[in-house]
């Protein structure tokens, strides 16, 4: 179904995140690059749509839809030939939503709070927010002891979700092997989620991005 539109970019985790869910559910997507340096997403024919002029950004047959993982549970619920990437067991359900909202609101956030400053404000490194990111893989740790997937028994959106994230962090030189169960997770996720290989392809603009932007300081 490609009358599904898709605003986004290669090297955003949201974005990649979106991406692997479509390819894990043989949805096609319209993708429609939006170079946000440039300004784009602040045309108006765009915040028409997004009022909020985020991306990732879905128009699915006219339905406006932002916030990745909003976006994630709608591709799911709407085009899943079956619910094994969001069940429909309450408990279930609600253990990837808290995934979710982890990957959210701490591990993504832990990420943007340490490396944004330095790399769009050219602020020096703050090791207090660095500590937080040590503190959210120790959750994820956690989460992960004695599991292979980070919510019940199968790949779900909570492992897509958090894959774009955690891929996110091997391109700066934080280290995994820290965090034996997130490593050993983090290996099986690549080899089992759909569109692994996109998400690697963006994850390298990303990179390219970052790189030039440590050697212009």
């Amino acid at each position: 179904n490609s009358d599904m539109d898709f605003y986004y970019l290669a090297g955003s985790a949201p974005c990649r995140s979106v991406i692997m869910t479509a390819k894990a559910l043989g949805v096609e997507l319209n993708k429609k690059v939006l170079n946000l340096m440039e300004g784009e997403h602040l045309k108006p024919e765009f915040v028409k749509i997004n009022p909020q002029h985020t991306i990732p950004t879905i128009v699915d047959n006219g339905f406006a839809l932002w916030e990745s993982r909003a976006i994630l549970v709608y591709l799911v619920e709407k085009y899943g030939k079956d619910d094994s990437l969001y069940p429909k067991d309450p408990q279930q359900q609600a253990v990837i939503n808290q995934r979710l909202y982890f990957d959210m609101g701490t591990l993504y956030k832990s990420f943007a709070d340490y490396y944004y400053p330095q790399f769009l404000y050219n602020k020096p490194a703050d090791p207090e927010a660095y500590k937080k990111i040590q503190d959210a893989f120790g959750f994820l740790n956690t989460f992960l002891e004695g599991q292979e997937y980070m919510a019940g028994s199968q790949l779900t959106i909570a492992d897509i979700s958090l894959l774009a994230t955690v891929s996110t962090f091997t391109i700066t030189d934080f280290k995994l092997s820290d965090y034996p169960n997130v490593e050993r997770w983090y290996e099986n996720a690549q080899k089992v989620t759909p569109g692994w290989e996109e998400n690697w392809e963006g994850l390298l603009e990303t990179k390219k991005w970052f790189d030039s932007k440590i050697n212009s300081k």
